[in-house]
């Protein structure tokens, strides 16, 4: 008996060894992906912080426009990749082929809308986010040069997601280096007007945007064209009709899609009372939501990484395995979002030496990057929960229900009215609009517990 306990205590280990070998080759390449991606943003705010607040808080609320719409995108990926790794479970490339031209097809329709409407409403727009009319006008210039981006944008993601649901993870993170790169390069040249240069100010920081957008783009279509043999994406499939699986795309995309819509218009409605508070309140949210993004790069790449290794176990028809796996990676998120927080902690302080704030800036500074602190851990036991867990086992309802509730019935509900009606001090409107993580916390693990979310859906 000793021998065969030695046995299986050997085969435990090697599982264990192999199953985090695996995380690491995914999260790696995504957290590396996440950090870049969070380069670009807080490449436009360091540098746009040297010209003035003006043009941090015009960015950041123009950019309002295309985080909805990457949501959107998101969301249609998201949806199509429920399926897509679990299909890569059972070894089905053709049908992964075909939910890639689906999910192409809805992106390039959603991104023409959103270039269009921002091309010929550019203002109506910016008023959406802000009531200063300085911030409008350069919003306005801004909106007027990235739209153009809009299209690019929708066609890298939804390959490069997908492409991630089959553990293909590299590619993404080499294009978004690139961009990275080239970004940081031209936002130099064009805003501050190196070698000869008029300087550009904000519509330099667009400029430079859109041509990163497009060597994107470029990038993939060469590697979906000459390198990728695995999964093709096939032009004519564009104009496929599969009828089922066009269903099954809908049944578990839609949801998705509602939910990343709703949470990232309530997000940009956060932006919006944020807006109506002042430039310094803004200036101050710019810089806390890059740290955010800056400390949660690991905790996002995990939570994606969750949803392949549990969507191909789940289709594997493994869901003992499936639920082991997602027991051991809740554990990891709930350390990695501790380190987050007191990430945000220490580069918060970094920022608030460094830019060039007003005194109420800095002092609006200090309390938010406290708030965002313990939204941070909040967000990134919440993130695993419903984009990994839950949507890996077929479950894209409940991340939609409790974000209408938590989101749009608490937090953007009561502080509208701590901002707008009751006139309380920024710090406490800020708290409340920050509430809805730390609510969803006992809902998300409730859900998690009852083991609904497990189900194989492919055919």
């Amino acid at each position: 008996m000793t021998g065969e306990n030695e046995v299986q205590k050997n085969l435990m280990k090697d599982e264990k060894k192999h199953f985090y070998k695996l995380v690491f080759s995914l999260v790696l390449p995504m957290a590396l992906q996440n950090l870049i991606n969070v380069g670009v943003n807080a490449a436009d705010v360091i540098m746009l912080g040297k010209v003035g607040e003006t043009s941090i808080s015009a960015a950041s609320l123009a950019g309002q426009v295309q985080f909805i719409m990457t949501l959107i995108l998101f969301g249609i990926t998201s949806g199509a990749a429920v399926l897509t790794a679990q299909y890569w479970g059972k070894r089905d490339i053709r049908t992964i082929e075909k939910l890639l031209a689906i999910a192409m097809r809805f992106a390039l329709i959603v991104s023409i809308l959103f270039t269009i409407v921002v091309l010929l409403f550019p203002i109506p727009v910016m008023r959406i986010f802000s009531n200063e009319m300085d911030v409008i006008e350069q919003g306005v210039e801004y909106l007027r040069i990235i739209a153009f981006s809009y299209i690019f944008v929708s066609i890298t993601i939804i390959y490069l997601n997908i492409m991630r649901s089959v553990e293909r993870v590299i590619i993404s993170t080499l294009v978004y280096l690139i961009s990275l790169i080239v970004n940081i390069i031209l936002n130099a040249i064009l805003i501050f007007g190196m070698f000869g240069l008029e300087p550009m100010g904000l519509r330099g920081a667009a400029l430079a945007t859109l041509v990163a957008r497009i060597v994107e783009f470029i990038i993939v279509f060469f590697y979906a064209k000459f390198k990728n043999r695995v999964v093709r994406f096939h032009l004519k499939d564009l104009f496929l009709k599969d009828g089922l699986l066009m269903k099954d795309f809908l049944i578990y995309s839609i949801p998705v899609m509602m939910n990343e819509l709703i949470w990232g218009t309530g997000t940009s409605v956060n932006a919006a009372i944020i807006g109506r508070l002042g430039k310094s309140v803004v200036a101050a949210n710019s810089v806390t939501q890059v740290t955010r993004q800056l400390s949660m790069i690991i905790a996002f790449g995990v939570a994606n990484a969750t949803a392949i290794i549990i969507g191909k176990a789940i289709g594997e028809n493994k869901e003992a395995l499936a639920k082991l796996y997602a027991k051991r990676l809740v554990r990891l998120t709930i350390i990695l979002g501790i380190l987050s927080s007191f990430v945000i902690l220490i580069v918060g302080q970094i920022a608030k030496q460094n830019l060039t704030l007003s005194e109420e800036a800095k002092s609006h500074l200090t309390f938010m990057i406290f708030v965002m602190s313990y939204f941070a851990l909040g967000q990134a036991y919440n993130t695993t929960m419903v984009v990994g867990v839950f949507r890996a086992g077929g479950d894209t309802r409940f991340g939609l229900i409790i974000d209408v509730a938590t989101l749009w019935g608490c937090s953007i509900f009561f502080g509208a009215l701590a901002a707008f009606v009751w006139k309380l001090p920024v710090p406490i409107v800020y708290m409340i609009l920050m509430s809805d993580e730390v609510i969803k916390l006992p809902l998300t693990t409730i859900r998690y517990k009852t083991m609904k979310w497990l189900k194989n859906v492919t055919r």
